[in-house]
């Protein structure tokens, strides 16, 4: 049985520095943890790292590093040196990458997390980019995730379609995030394979990362509060 209940990671997916800030000073305690993309890390650096750690949170660094070994090692090392709690690279990258990865942070930096297959892909996608027949979509994602235990790093990042086969396969001590998470009513968007929160908490995830449906949501705290009413009755049913 896992420990502990499952996780909100609100993804800072908004066009500035003023207003990530002020949305993560609006939810307050209600939320301890950020994902910072690529868009928003762009346009503010690692300040807007310190600005969040300074109000106490902690941070998922979602740069997905996919290069040489060598260059995903500094890279992850810089990362780690701004006192972030989680952050990501490309499974895909290979397991001479993946270790790199892991080296970098040592015993007492970041989790590494290894992405396995984008939630807005399905088959046809998979297939066209590898220019090969996969048994199965899961088969590929538990393929790459095996890979990345064996490298050592902490955890991947997969949808919540393929997270009840990971913790079986990879066992409780293997952290699984997922993104794409939307409530039972919401729209997709651009997500191909997703769940609703008690979905994923009840399938095994650790966190799921939310964006829209919080940061689009007339009252966002409300929204919170919502989902985590499902996280706690999906602990319940899991307890």
């Amino acid at each position: 049985m896992r420990r502990g209940m499952t996780e909100i990671i609100v993804a800072l997916d908004l066009p500035s520095h003023t207003a990530a800030l002020g949305l993560v000073d609006e939810l307050g305690d209600s939320i301890a943890w950020y994902k910072l993309g690529s868009p928003l890390y762009t346009r503010c650096g690692p300040a807007i790292i310190r600005q969040l750690r300074d109000r106490g949170k902690k941070v998922f660094l979602d740069l997905k590093y996919h290069d040489i070994p060598s260059t995903v090692g500094k890279a992850v090392e810089s990362a780690a040196a701004l006192d972030v709690h989680l952050l990501t690279v490309h499974a895909s990258g290979g397991e001479a990458m993946l270790r790199a990865a892991r080296e970098a942070v040592g015993d007492e930096g970041p989790r590494v997390l290894a992405v396995t297959v984008l939630t807005s892909m399905g088959g046809p996608d998979v297939r066209q980019v590898w220019d090969r027949e996969i048994p199965s979509l899961a088969d590929e994602v538990l393929r790459l995730a095996t890979m990345a235990r064996a490298a050592g790093v902490h955890g991947v990042v997969s949808s919540p379609l393929e997270t009840a086969a990971l913790r079986q396969s990879l066992g409780d001590d293997f952290l699984i995030v997922n993104p794409g998470i939307r409530p039972a009513r919401g729209q997709r968007e651009d997500q191909v394979r997703t769940s609703t929160p008690g979905g994923a908490a009840l399938a095994g995830a650790d966190y799921i990362v939310m964006g829209r449906p919080i940061l689009e949501a007339e009252d966002r705290p409300g929204a919170v509060e919502r989902v985590l009413a499902e996280l706690h009755e999906a602990a319940s049913i899991s307890s």
